[in-house]
């Protein structure tokens, strides 16, 4: 796999209301991740961003390992690299 590409995901994390600040807290250390939106019934949207697709699924595997994620569900994937954009990312 070419290493220049960049894997970028969103998905869906719901978790237990009760310990939302908790799996907030574990998914940003977590490299690559952000959260870019929350609901106080405990989801959240993740933005996921790698070198691969199989940093990508650990990441996802990881996220629902952590205590009060009660589930995870991918919803976009999209693969960039120079050979689709044309040239070097700036």
């Amino acid at each position: 796999m070419d290493s220049a590409e960049v894997h970028i995901s969103s998905l869906v994390v719901h978790a237990n209301p009760a310990g939302l600040r908790s799996v907030k807290d574990q998914i940003l250390r977590l490299p690559g991740a952000e959260i870019r939106g929350e609901s106080e019934t405990g989801k959240l949207v993740v933005v996921l961003e790698s070198d691969s697709q199989t940093q990508i699924t650990d990441t996802i595997e990881q996220i629902n390992e952590f205590r009060h994620v009660l589930g995870t569900a991918l919803v976009f994937h999209q693969i960039e690299s120079p050979a689709i954009t044309g040239g070097e990312s700036q």
